[in-house]
């Protein structure tokens, strides 16, 4: 969990905002668990270091007083370069929260020496889990996949704690023969994911980036 220290934002506004990331911060907002929303500068590196990471859970200190956040979404410039904003959603660490995580693939399977490839079906799974015990990916070493083997959801192994809420019987990954592999191939552009929804719905306390 990365620790960063933020202030009360009494100005708001394009203009206010456009302001403080000219000084090199971010404005935010911290909402959520039945407390009032707070307006927030944050650290421009802070937030993205965290994000660079892959930090989802944050400790937001503000004066003397700590908050327990998830990164709930973050908003770019048109160009998807620079942060214009970010929504933190406060939470207790022992709930349990759904989330999707990237599934990642270690190693080499043995059937690509028999003429085979490794095909990724899914790359991300829900699971529910303690906020405490979010994982930042999911890995499965796949060196032992022969020719035709095949990876489902329910043989990932989950953090602790954690929830499988996709299909166990969803396929993730299989070795085929490389002419099978063609044939399956999705068209380009199809089965695009769709974006993450966690937590409640932010206050109307954000920009819209610009186009």
């Amino acid at each position: 969990m990365a620790t960063m220290k933020a202030t009360k934002r009494t100005e708001r506004g394009t203009r206010q905002s456009r302001r403080l990331r000219k000084e090199g911060n971010i404005p935010g907002i911290i909402y959520g668990h039945g407390e009032e929303p707070v307006a927030v500068t944050l650290g421009r590196h802070d937030i993205e270091l965290a994000i660079l990471h892959g930090e989802r859970l944050l400790e937001v200190k503000i004066a003397r007083k700590t908050h327990n956040v998830l990164i709930k979404d973050v908003q770019y410039d048109a160009f998807g370069s620079e942060i214009l904003h970010v929504d933190l959603n406060r939470v207790d660490l022992d709930e349990r929260v759904e989330i999707t995580v990237p599934i990642i693939l270690v190693g080499t399977p043995e059937g690509i020496k028999d003429g085979g490839v490794l095909q990724q079906a899914e790359s991300e799974l829900q699971l529910k889990c303690p906020v405490r015990h979010i994982p930042e990916e999911i890995k499965h070493l796949v060196t032992e996949m022969k020719l035709n083997d095949r990876l489902y959801m329910k043989d990932l192994v989950l953090s602790e704690g954690a929830t499988l809420l996709s299909s166990p019987e969803t396929l993730v990954c299989s070795v085929t023969e490389i002419q099978e592999a063609a044939e399956a191939a999705p068209l380009e552009g199809a089965g695009a994911p769709e974006p993450e929804v966690i937590g409640e719905k932010p206050p109307e306390d954000q920009e819209t980036p610009a186009k």
